[in-house]
């Protein structure tokens, strides 16, 4: 087990396998030292783990569960970095997250939601894991899906 995998096991976590392509895409690609992932949804044994707009009020997904969701998005993140390079040991830093937050017209909170997957990428990587971001409110994702993660890691 590598220190990556360990300190994943410390936070009581497992990067899921990488989620199949749901369009003519891969998960992941390299270009020399960066690896880029596609964006990512919050699929937990491939299902959405919610569907719906962000915001507060009935009907709405919870600021803070899509927080939880945007974390489960970065998981998967993680999960088609390993998969292209073969250990998630090999990522030197976390170089940029992009969140989207699909959001009701009155919702104004997306980086406190993609907080859930920054947060998760300090833990799991320390230092490495600080980096630039875009949190984005945009009217609907794939699948209804409330968040949606993209990831930009460098690796050795």
């Amino acid at each position: 087990m590598g220190a990556v995998d360990a300190r994943l096991a410390e936070l009581g976590l497992t990067v899921p396998d990488v989620a199949a392509p749901l369009a003519s895409y891969v998960p992941a690609v390299r270009s020399g030292s960066l690896v880029y992932t596609s964006g990512q949804l919050p699929l937990v044994a491939g299902s959405l783990a919610a569907t719906g707009k962000v915001g507060v009020g009935a009907g709405l997904v919870d600021p803070a569960e899509a927080a939880g969701l945007a974390r489960t998005a970065a998981l998967n993140g993680l999960a088609a970095v390993r998969a292209l390079v073969g250990d998630l040991d090999e990522v030197v830093r976390v170089v940029k997250v992009v969140g989207f937050v699909a959001s009701d017209p009155a919702f104004t909170g997306q980086p406190a939601v993609i907080n859930g997957a920054s947060e998760l990428l300090g833990a799991v990587f320390g230092d490495a894991g600080v980096h630039a971001r875009s949190a984005v409110g945009v009217a609907v994702l794939p699948l209804d899906s409330p968040v949606e993660v993209e990831l930009v890691v460098e690796v050795r």
